[in-house]
């Protein structure tokens, strides 16, 4: 009887890759002069199992590749030859290789196979020789297809696995560390980065909480049909008790069915010991790399698309936050800096923060490098606001443009991304301390908490995430202010307020401004209070794209489906903040244009309020 062996590939490839992940995490665990025999066995063991199914598929080239670590790997824990950082380098490049050649086999990308053969070759000298001695042949380097100008060290890409295999163009000695690829980022889409996994390992106990949950719901329906049927004085009493068991039984079910897209953020965590070991020697550095919340749980989807945000961060704080050595010692710190990587819960929001030990921001080189690129200031920014400019487009504090950092495309990339994603990034920098990199995101994108407001008639969602307060304003806490329109004064400060139907283009309803609910949102751009005509109630909303089904609307991130069967759209604030902010800078500039004025709003509020 023949077997299609098709339908196992997709399961060797998960769990190879599980595999190459688990040989690259012990290998930087690796101590040269306390490595035992067991660490050695369980690498050989990952290897072993590698070979083994990648013969049963076919991939001849895996298994060749994996036959040469096993021969290096069998001497090294029978003790016949002593582990040297070269050995390391050579396993490390062997597993970004093998995954390289899996990608390959599912048809992303090409491997060279005179590359593989230069990088047997390599590992087979390192094998033969008892001295231990780096063989003289210089691998070729190996990547997924590029554009030519991306093999130069000047792509702007963020980077995957396969890119970080990449070894730098120029001398480097044999088996260069993966850290040569280049680090700037990239604003085109990469085919490759974008792959997802299509299935998830889930825990039997799961499986088994849904199962009996579906099997309440089944209980719940038939004792509402039994209701309905029935002609008992206290039907309505049995209805509505169970109608409240179903609302249980639902939300139990969908919490059962969200969990099990959760997964802990150390399948993300777990790549960074390659990249900062890599890059720390490519830069010269010595550097601690923490990780804290590593079992902190977020959505397969998420995990899968800040890998790149976070890749860049971690690289931005190795190569301008933390000093060189000799600079470190000058300033009377240790030699080995600090990068943190840490996860938490807040509320209903997955808080990630990178932050390092080095020299903090530079407020004035930022503010110049600001001035040089025509970027508008205030006259006396704040700290946060002067942070946020490293975030514009094409801004860059480097000296010089290296195949590390400068060119001045990444940080705008990095927020673009934490913003697609329903997020906000925030940082806080002190000078000689360091500089911590907050990002915060949804635990999921599929479901969302929201209160919904009413406005023109129609009903909208404000992510509660945003929401710092409610109230319902007295005529003496809006003031006009000139060129900014109006305020709201609230506990001795000022805060810009906007309509919501302004902000979305709607036509303005009979009675606008006369009464209504302010909503305090906060948003990167700016804290503000936004005016809707009355607050509905706090739901647990379904997201549903809003592009996919229609088109990208300014402001909205987003639709749902309402209770009654209406549609209510999913107000996106970091788009609104962008909007007021955009509205208020026109303000500025047609209040600016006209004469006789000498009133500077951003100096003093109070010569302005009338």
């Amino acid at each position: 009887m023949d077997i299609d062996m098709s339908e196992f590939l997709g399961i060797f490839v998960e769990e190879a890759r599980e595999h190459l992940q688990e040989m690259e995490a012990m290998l930087l665990a690796l101590r040269i002069d306390t490595v035992t025999t067991d660490d050695l066995n369980k690498i050989f063991r990952a290897a072993h199992s590698i070979k083994g199914g990648s013969a049963t598929f076919g991939l001849t080239g895996v298994t060749g590749l994996a036959h040469v670590l096993e021969s290096l790997l069998d001497k090294l824990r029978d003790r016949r030859l002593e582990l040297t950082t070269d050995m390391v380098d050579a396993l490390l490049r062997s597993t970004d290789m093998i995954g390289a050649q899996i990608s390959a086999h599912e048809g992303r990308g090409t491997v060279d196979e005179q590359a593989v053969e230069v990088l047997c070759e390599c590992i087979r000298a390192l094998t033969d020789s008892e001295s231990s001695a780096v063989p003289a042949a210089k691998p070729a380097p190996v990547r997924p297809p590029a554009k030519p100008e991306a093999i130069e060290g000047v792509a702007f890409g963020f980077f995957d696995d396969e890119e970080l295999a990449a070894v730098a163009p120029g001398p480097a000695p044999v088996l260069a560390p993966a850290a040569a690829a280049p680090v700037a980022a990239s604003t085109a889409p990469n085919p490759v980065a974008s792959h997802e996994s299509s299935s998830i390992r889930v825990g039997v106990e799961k499986v088994d909480q849904i199962i009996n949950l579906v099997g309440e719901l089944v209980i719940t329906q038939a004792m509402l049909a039994q209701c309905v049927d029935s002609d008992a004085p206290n039907r309505l009493e049995k209805l509505k008790f169970g109608l409240d068991q179903l609302d249980r039984n639902t939300r139990g079910l969908q919490e059962a069915a969200m969990a099990i897209r959760m997964l802990p953020i150390s399948a993300v965590f777990n790549r960074f010991p390659r990249v900062v070991r890599d890059v720390a020697g490519r830069l010269g550095e010595e550097v601690e790399l923490k990780l804290v919340g590593e079992g902190t749980e977020l959505d397969k989807g998420l995990i899968e698309r800040i890998v790149d945000p976070l890749t860049h961060l971690v690289r931005n704080s190795l190569d301008h936050g933390l000093e060189a050595p000799a600079e470190r010692i000058a300033c009377g710190k240790a030699v080995k800096g600090t990068i943190t990587l840490r996860a938490s819960h807040q509320g209903g929001s997955i808080v990630i923060e990178v932050s390092d030990d080095g020299r903090g921001l530079n407020r004035e080189r930022i503010l110049v490098k600001a001035k040089e690129r025509g970027i508008l200031t205030a006259d006396n920014p704040s700290d946060a606001e002067v942070w946020n400019l490293i975030f514009e487009a094409g801004f860059s504090t480097a000296d010089k443009i290296t195949d590390v950092s400068g060119r001045g495309v990444g940080m705008d990339v990095v927020r673009s991304n934490i913003h697609s994603l329903g997020g906000r990034v925030d940082i806080h920098s002190e000078a000689g301390l360091g500089t911590r990199m907050t990002v915060r995101l949804p635990l999921t994108l599929a479901i969302l908490d929201g209160m919904s407001v009413s406005c023109g008639g129609e009903v909208f969602i404000v992510p509660l995430a945003f929401i710092v307060e409610s109230l319902r304003p007295t005529p003496e806490s809006i003031k006009s202010v000139s060129g900014q329109g109006r305020v709201l004064q609230i506990r001795g400060k000022y805060l810009p307020m906007v309509t919501l139907h302004e902000l979305l283009g709607m036509p303005v309803p009979p009675g606008a401004g006369d009464d209504g609910i302010l909503i305090v949102i906060d948003t990167e751009e700016m804290r503000m209070a936004l005016f809707v005509d009355a607050l509905i109630g706090q739901h647990q909303v379904v997201i549903k794209s809003l592009e996919t089904n229609y088109r990208k609307v300014p402001g909205i991130s987003g639709a749902t489906i309402m209770g009654d069967g209406r549609v209510a759209l999913i107000l996106d604030a970091a788009s609104l903040g962008r909007l007021a902010a955009s509205q208020r800078r026109d303000r500025e500039l047609a209040d600016a244009a006209r004469p006789a004025t000498t009133f500077n709003p951003r100096l003093s509020l109070e010569p302005a309020l009338s």
